[in-house]
């Protein structure tokens, strides 16, 4: 097995009844899967890989859900996420009935592509907070609590800002995370 981001100093390699699948590893942590590979790929959780596959240390991804769950501060994909968001309530703020329909028609077809797992699970949750009216909407579009930060890794409001604004937002976001980490 070849390593991803573990560290070459290890003592030992974790036996194999010591790692998880990214799927086992996503059921863990309440994710889907697939927010489980980008963990990964974005070096927030260690992996190694056996072939094509990831395998990750359970002890690893425990210490990973503890941190989230102490309400540590957000990685930068979360906040960036979160940055994003706030710009979809702001949307969402001037014109709710659009950008619920948006999200609506979104959830609808990706339950269609997504019916068992994780991201069904999330897409299951949306619903219920469309459910709920423009203000949990907007809740869970700018809470940074656990489940604010799952749901917004399955968000329905894809095509909600335009690729302009969006890529102006993810331009200011990365200049505030450029300069916050040399301050």
């Amino acid at each position: 097995m070849a390593f991803g981001c573990y560290d070459p100093g290890m003592r030992h390699a974790p036996s194999d009844s010591d790692l998880l699948t990214t799927g086992k590893a996503a059921a863990l942590l309440g994710v889907s899967r697939q927010h489980v590979v980008d963990l990964c790929e974005g070096g927030n959780l260690p992996f190694r890989t056996a072939g094509v596959h990831r395998r990750l240390r359970r002890e690893d991804v425990e210490k990973f859900a503890r941190a989230r769950a102490s309400g540590h501060k957000l990685r930068r994909e979360e906040a960036r996420s979160l940055w994003l968001n706030q710009v979809v309530a702001g949307k969402l703020v001037q014109d709710p009935d659009t950008v619920l329909g948006l999200a609506r028609d979104n959830l609808t077809r990706f339950m269609r592509v997504h019916p068992e797992g994780m991201s069904a699970y999330w897409l299951r949750r949306w619903r219920d907070v469309l459910d709920q009216g423009a203000d949990a909407v907007l809740a869970a579009l700018t809470s940074t609590s656990k489940e604010g930060i799952d749901l917004r890794q399955n968000s329905p409001f894809a095509g909600a800002l335009p690729e302009d604004e969006r890529q102006r937002v993810l331009k200011a976001f990365a200049n505030y995370w450029r300069r916050r980490g040399t301050a």
